[in-house]
């Protein structure tokens, strides 16, 4: 009979066969009050009880119902509330005791513990040997809670430590998994060995069972400080291969570190933009940190291998698509996902050297100021060069300055002795052309504004 603990009641316990205990029959006529209020209900582990039914003086009988308490007492008055076993309520009936428990369990639990579970007062019934037998060692609670720290043990031991054993402790909700790795980052505190390898061995499962919703929920309570950490973590135990594939498998891919000819696999590289994108001014910029998540992921449909080395040419525009698609899968609100897309799209506009004009576009695109964060944890990362980066900051303030306001590289007297013109009106057309080339790029130092006006004044007066 202990065998039968692993299979669904059987249908012919609502028969109730002539050789079923009465107390059993009873609890299936309790059963079907429920259901006829429209209440689901069953027994719990019923071929079990049967079997513990049949040494027992005191019978009793373990009921899982759907109901509240309240609800419960109302369709059975001479019930009575039973919180301190984590049942709802008890009922004396003919000599027997019918313990009702909460039906529900975890939306991230395994499929099985919504049918069969072992109980409390089913556990105080067995022996111990038939404890031995089954490998019963303990409890999970099979109601929800409101308590974040519910099924672990106290942080104060230096470490994430699930209770009890942790295998069956994720059995009961595979969410804790995903909790243990967010604590395990905001705290900057290991995961204890026994606790990490139920994590590893879960991974499957959590992404069977836990809504993606309730992924993003935990992950959306990592501060963006920690959240390079909690990637990793993701990583490690290849949740995040299934989670989120096309980031997952940057890890495959290699490229330039420095100018020194050291490489790195990209993932490494995403993880270290994600650590140095909050270390300034956006501590708790949580959408930035993101973006840096998938700044590269681009890289996974652009990388091509010729000559010895590997190039990812266009990843922005390529990344902005696929993160699109992969923030919709992960059920972003519609306005994080333009928001992050645009980053992505953008984020190399600052690695290049700018001219005004460039500049004055850069400035005109919408979180700018992000983009610029972004770059600067793309350098720091790689021990990039900053001489363009510099370059550009610097010219951040000159954008500040309307262009009518902006001095020309030559002025009249020296444009009058280069192009040999005398004072009059075409010396200030010369000059606003000068001014208006400078700011288009097309003229970048003194050699090329001599030039320019010369072969202004050629084509003018000529």
């Amino acid at each position: 009979m202990l065998a039968g603990i692993v299979t669904p009641i059987p249908r012919y316990f609502f028969r109730k066969e002539p050789w079923m205990h009465q107390a059993l029959k009873d609890a299936i006529t309790i059963c079907k009050t429920l259901l006829r209020n429209g209440y689901d209900a069953h027994v719990i582990n019923a071929p079990l009880q049967e079997h513990l039914l049949e040494n027992t003086k005191q019978p009793t009988v373990d009921i899982a119902c759907e109901p509240d308490l309240d609800t419960l007492i109302k369709l059975f008055p001479k019930a009575v509330p039973l919180q301190d076993r984590r049942a709802l309520a008890s009922l004396e009936e003919n000599g027997c005791q019918y313990n009702f428990y909460p039906l529900e369990v975890a939306a991230a639990g395994h499929p099985e513990l919504s049918l069969l579970r072992i109980t409390p007062t089913i556990i105080d019934r067995m022996s111990r040997e038939e404890r031995l037998k089954l490998r019963i060692t303990g409890f999970g609670s099979p109601e929800a809670t409101t308590d974040a720290y519910e099924g672990f043990e106290d942080l104060s031991s230096g470490a994430i430590r699930l209770t009890g054993l942790p295998d069956e402790t994720l059995r009961h909700n595979y969410l804790l998994a995903v909790r243990a790795l967010r604590f395990a980052a905001n705290f900057d505190l290991p995961i204890e060995q026994n606790s990490w390898l139920a994590i590893v061995r879960a991974s499957s499962r959590v992404l069977d069972y836990v809504p993606t919703t309730d992924i993003m929920d935990e992950w959306r309570k990592v501060a963006a400080e920690s959240m390079y950490r909690f990637v990793r973590l993701l990583f490690d135990s290849h949740i995040l291969q299934g989670l989120i594939p096309e980031v997952a498998s940057l890890s495959c891919l290699t490229q330039m570190r420095n100018k020194e000819g050291d490489t790195e696999n990209v993932f490494d590289h995403t993880l270290e933009c994600m650590k140095h994108y909050p270390e300034e001014d956006f501590h708790y910029d949580w959408l930035g940190t993101m973006a840096m998540l998938f700044h590269d992921v681009g890289k996974l449909y652009t990388g091509e291998y010729f000559d010895g080395i590997w190039t990812y040419y266009q990843h922005h525009r390529v990344g902005a698509k696929v993160t699109r698609k992969i923030l919709r899968r992960l059920h972003f609100a519609q306005e994080d996902i333009d928001l992050l897309c645009h980053l992505v799209r953008h984020h190399m506009r600052f690695h290049f050297m700018m001219t005004d004009r460039g500049i004055r576009l850069f400035k005109a695109l919408d979180d700018y100021p992000r983009l610029i964060a972004m770059a600067r944890a793309d350098l720091k990362a790689r021990d990039g060069i900053l001489t363009s980066f510099n370059h550009n900051m610097k010219y951040l303030d000159r954008a500040e300055t309307p262009e009518q306001m902006l001095e020309p590289l030559l002025n009249g007297n020296e444009i009058m002795r280069e192009t040999k013109l005398a004072p009059g009106p075409m010396v200030g057309l010369i000059r606003d052309a000068l001014l208006q080339a400078q700011i288009a790029g097309e003229v970048t130092d003194m050699d090329s504004a001599i030039s320019f006006v010369q072969e202004y004044t050629r084509k003018s007066v000529g």
